[in-house]
C-alpha cells in the first residue's frame, strides 16, 4: 500500500478534492512492517521529500499508521471504533488493497483466500460505510484483478454471476465455491481451480452490486444521484512481492488508477471496473 500512499500525497495538491490538509492512514496487520513503511515514506522517500508533499516539509499530507487485519472481526471493529472517535464527521475515501495469493489449491487455500480477499474486503467496507456516507459524499475503491474477469469462467458460472442481484448473492456464490471445493465437485460444477481468480471475481462483482444497492437506496429516497462513488479496479501486473518481482508495471504506475478513483475527477462514475485509467465494463 505504500505506493498508493505515496501517489496520494504527490497528487493531492492538484486534486479537485483538495480542500486543505490530508490525513492518510496506512494499515497493515504486522505493526513492525507498517511502522517501517511509515518511517520510509516520511523520512527517506525521494519523491515525497523532493516534492515537499508532507506536512513536515510544509506540504498538505500527514501519514499515520494503524494496525488492521481484515480477516479479524476484532481488528476491524477496533479500527472502526478508532475512526469513529477520531473523525466523527466521517472519512473521505477508502482504498481496499489488502489481499493474498497463496500457493497451491485445496480447501484450506480456498478458505483462506476467500476469507481475506472477499469477506475481509466487504466486512471492512460495511463497517466503515456509515463514515463514508457524508453529505458531500465518500468513495470506495476496491483493488481487484483481471484474473477475476468473468470471460475466464465457464458459461454456467458466468450466468450465476450475471444473475446475482445483490452483494449477498455474490457472497452466496463465494460460499458455494468454497463448499464445492471441500466436496471435490467444483470442476464438475464449472468452477475454476483458482482460488485467487474466483476471489477477485467476487470482489469485482460484489463491488458493482454494492454500487447498485446504494443507487437504488438513493432512488427510493427521491435522490436522482447520490454522492457515494464505489468502484473496483485492476492496477495491472505490478512488480510486487505478490507477483514475486515479476510484472510489467512499477508500483507507482500500478497506483495511478486506484488513486485517480480516490481523489480524481471521474465524472461521478460509480459501479465500474476500471483498468488503465478508464472503465472496462460495468455489471
Amino acid at each position: 500500500m505504500t505506493w498508493a500512499v505515496r501517489q496520494l500525497a504527490l497528487q493531492y495538491p492538484s486534486s479537485p478534492l483538495n480542500t486543505g490538509p490530508l490525513l492518510l492512514y496506512l494499515t497493515a496487520r504486522d505493526p513492525t512492517l507498517g511502522q517501517a513503511a511509515i518511517t520510509t515514506l516520511t523520512t527517506a522517500d525521494p519523491a515525497l521529500l523532493s516534492a515537499k508533499a508532507l506536512s513536515t516539509s510544509g506540504g498538505l499530507t500527514t501519514i499515520h499508521f494503524h494496525p488492521l487485519d481484515i480477516t479479524s472481526p476484532t481488528s476491524i471493529a477496533s479500527f472502526t471504533t478508532f475512526l469513529k472517535e477520531t473523525h466523527p464527521s466521517g472519512i473521505d475515501f477508502l482504498i481496499n488493497n489488502a489481499g493474498t495469493a497463496l500457493n497451491g489449491f485445496n480447501a484450506d487455500v480456498v478458505k483462506a483466500t476467500i476469507a481475506c480477499n472477499y469477506h475481509g474486503t466487504f466486512n471492512l467496507t460495511r463497517a466503515l460505510f456509515p463514515l463514508l456516507c457524508k453529505p458531500e459524499g465518500g468513495r470506495v475503491v476496491n483493488v481487484g484483478s483481471s484474473a477475476g474477469l468473468l470471460s475466464s469462467f465457464s458459461p454456467i458460472i458466468q450466468e450465476k454471476f450475471h444473475s446475482a442481484k445483490t452483494v449477498d448473492d455474490v457472497t452466496a456464490l463465494m460460499d458455494e465455491f468454497t463448499s464445492a471445493v471441500e466436496l471435490g465437485t467444483h470442476e464438475k460444477e464449472g468452477w475454476r481451480s483458482n482460488s485467487y481468480g474466483v476471489s477477485k471475481a467476487g470482489v469485482a462483482q460484489g463491488t458493482m452490486r454494492l454500487a447498485k444497492e446504494v443507487e437504488e437506496a438513493n432512488r427510493q429516497q427521491g435522490k436522482e444521484k447520490g454522492n457515494m462513488l464505489i468502484n473496483v479496479c485492476c492496477p495491472g501486473w505490478v512488480v510486487t512481492d505478490m507477483t514475486k518481482g515479476r510484472g510489467t508495471k512499477t508500483p507507482d504506475e500500478g497506483a495511478q488508477t486506484p488513486v485517480m478513483l480516490a481523489i480524481g475527477d471521474i465524472g461521478g462514475q460509480s459501479g465500474g471496473f476500471w483498468r488503465d485509467g478508464k472503465v472496462s465494463w460495468t455489471a
